[in-house]
């Protein structure tokens, strides 16, 4: 017998917008290594929408991070009972809290909790090769 396989679909659906999802027990339980997905993140539309997750993921049991501010959006953070980790994030404020639009991309951004490592983090970025 084929197990079940549920499809969830967002806004008018196509390509990326679905998530097929199968439960299987006969499985090694995850295993985070080399060639492992860290997180899979998922978009809510604002921090309402967040904090109604949030209720429904306690209330689900699923150990969580409960309300993370990022500064440039809101996320929660859980997992699952085979222990992949999931994010649900917001879509904004965005990266044009610190800069206009058509600035965008052309410094490297930092939330202002991580200003104070910037010489350490812009020491390990490695250059662009674009052709």
């Amino acid at each position: 017998m084929q197990p079940d396989i549920l499809v969830f679909e967002t806004d008018e659906g196509g390509n990326g917008s679905e998530i097929h999802l199968e439960e299987r027990s006969d499985l090694q339980v995850e295993r985070s290594g080399r060639g492992s997905v860290h997180h899979v993140a998922f978009r809510v539309d604002n921090e309402e929408e967040l904090r109604k997750w949030i209720q429904k993921i306690d209330v689900a049991g699923f150990p969580n991070s409960g309300f993370v501010d990022r500064y440039y959006f809101r996320s929660l953070y859980f997992r699952e009972p085979n222990g992949i980790l999931f994010e649900l994030a917001t879509d904004g404020p965005g990266f044009a809290i610190d800069e206009s639009v058509d600035h965008l991309g052309k410094n490297i951004a930092l939330p202002p909790f991580l200003e104070s490592k910037r010489e350490q983090i812009e020491q390990k970025l490695k250059p662009l090769v674009t052709k």
